[in-house]
């Protein structure tokens, strides 16, 4: 591609998001669309076999690799934030868990000035975007880029979880994204013949051969050049040479929560007197670029097993033969979270569940990345409705140096949140107690007993709580003046610039984050081509 070459649209990140605009704006022939992507190509196969995102975890040549700053409420720890950085974005190294969330969650963004992101504004989104293995109802769509289906292996533990559930009081539910939300069951994942369907899979491998459409990775956005209070362009490195393109109607920022509020304080749009402090030239005075960080914050419980039927000890070779060789069959289909629940606490401040969890049928200890010998499995448990708020900062004014994430953890004055985490551990214990269990339980492992007090919980929580990977928030959309982008995603105070992505959510919804990323690009499509 020659340098500064001339599109209707650029779109930075091809990830949950900007895969989805790139496919629905390319539609139209007559219009020219630039993909840039910071990372490469979706070629690793342990990208497309489920199991293999225990693998590529700690991959940098497809992870972002983000840390926060040391939490004072975690005893100083700082907790690793892995992101994509591949075509697909997260979508291609996430635990593919297809969750929407809850129709209180959109109504309440409606109700506080996001205007036409009611439930009944969104629902239509996600499904025109879902393809459901179960068929299209009232709820569920069939006929979308995004396959959605049951999981195609069910690990024994996963259901000794659903039945061990069931005895601490929890009912089942066979579709959280249905008429009711809480209950515990197995999750639908984003997948499809038994491979993950990442939005690159879903959305762009379809489409990439359009004439109208040009996909760059290896290519790092710097900054969006303006002209006055226009974006007209971005200037971005492609494999380490400068380069920049011209968009004729509009950029559209797609990087995420870390990423897009990086790019656009970077471009002079943000905290007027920080960006001076470092050399950056103040194009919009927006205080609001980078704060309103949210995360679910998550705690694991760890125990031993006693029959060597969790994934611990699977045999590798055997699992690769089978996915590769076998048309998708056995673990390696698996996306390791396969059993999961939505509870609502004593805590919980409406009808709405405020902890989820997530069953491993393996031992996950610090991401995957600590390994402990034996059998075992895992309890995720994450406190949806977080009441604390972080930031994120510019540590310089390059592109290449990786912004301050301060996630503030357990921050909220009131300590509500903490409160939260405690009984998300208790709740974790609790179900691991139940009969269902006793044929299988070893020793405890996290934490090292079954019966904890309060206090031995609260240390435990602040030893061992790390993200779920859901931050979102930093672009808050919203109808006041200190919004970021408006209720169309336009960023304020600037002319042909949008921000689509998860960045842009006012408030987290109580699930995992990556669908309703995929239907906010999904809606946004529409508004930028004026059919809402």
């Amino acid at each position: 591609m020659s340098d500064n070459a001339v599109f209707d649209y650029i779109i930075v990140g091809a990830g949950s998001a900007g895969c989805v605009l790139a496919n629905r704006l390319s539609e139209d022939p007559s219009v020219k669309v630039l993909l840039l992507e910071a990372g490469g190509r979706d070629w690793h196969p342990f990208i497309h076999m489920p199991a293999g995102l225990a693998k590529i975890a700690n991959n940098k040549t497809i992870n972002w690799d983000y840390s926060t700053t040391p939490q004072p409420q975690l005893n100083g720890r700082v907790v690793w934030w892995p992101r994509g950085k591949v075509l697909g974005g997260s979508s291609s190294i996430n635990a593919m868990c297809y969750i929407r969330g809850v129709a209180g969650d959109y109504d309440g963004w409606a109700a506080n000035g996001a205007q036409g992101w009611g439930w009944d504004d969104v629902l239509p989104y996600f499904k025109r975007a879902e393809r459901n293995s179960r068929g299209a109802d009232a709820l569920h769509g069939a006929d979308g880029p995004l396959s959605v289906s049951d999981p195609r292996n069910v690990n024994r533990l996963s259901e000794i979880f659903i039945e061990a559930g069931q005895q601490a009081g929890y009912a089942r539910n066979d579709d959280f994204n249905g008429v009711r939300q809480d209950g515990v069951g197995l999750y639908q994942v984003t997948q499809i013949d038994g491979a993950r369907c990442s939005t690159a899979v879903g959305y762009l491998n379809p489409v990439k051969s359009r004439p109208n459409l040009t996909i760059h990775t290896g290519a790092l956005a710097e900054r969006v050049i303006f002209d006055k209070q226009r974006a007209n362009g971005v200037a971005y490195s492609a494999h380490g040479k400068p380069t920049q393109a011209t968009a004729t109607r509009e950029v559209l920022l797609c990087g995420g929560a870390i990423n897009s509020p990086q790019l656009l304080m970077l471009s002079g749009i943000g905290p007027a007197d920080a960006l001076r402090k470092l050399g950056i030239d103040v194009v919009a005075d927006s205080a609001n670029v980078g704060q309103n960080l949210q995360d679910h914050l998550d705690v694991c419980t760890l125990q031993h097993e006693t029959q060597r039927t969790s994934y611990d000890r699977a045999n590798e070779l055997k699992t690769a033969f089978n996915y590769f060789l076998r048309g998708h069959q056995g673990p390696g289909t698996s996306n390791i979270a396969e059993g999961g629940g939505f509870i609502r606490s004593q805590l919980a401040p409406d009808e709405r569940p405020d902890i989820q969890l997530h069953f491993i049928p393996a031992m996950i200890d610090d991401h995957g990345r600590h390994r402990i010998a034996g059998d075992g499995y895992t309890m995720h448990a994450c406190n949806l409705r977080p009441r604390s708020r972080g930031e994120l900062t510019l540590t310089s004014n390059r592109a290449t140096d990786k912004p301050r994430i301060e996630p503030n953890y357990l921050g909220d004055p009131e300590g509500l949140d903490l409160r939260v985490m405690i009984e998300c551990a208790r709740i974790s214990l609790d179900v691991f107690a139940q009969k269902a269990f006793d044929p299988y339980r070893g020793a405890p492992i996290f934490p090292a007993k079954a019966t904890l007090s309060e206090s031995e919980l609260v240390d435990f929580v602040r030893m061992k709580a790390e993200t779920v990977y859901h931050p979102v928030g930093t672009c808050r959309m919203g109808s006041d003046d200190a919004s970021v982008v408006d209720p169309q995603l336009r960023v304020r105070g600037i002319e042909g610039l949008r921000v689509v992505d998860a960045s842009v959510m006012p408030k987290l919804i109580g699930g995992n984050t990556n669908a309703p990323t995929i239907m906010i690009a999904e809606r946004a499509a529409d508004l930028i081509r004026g059919l809402v």
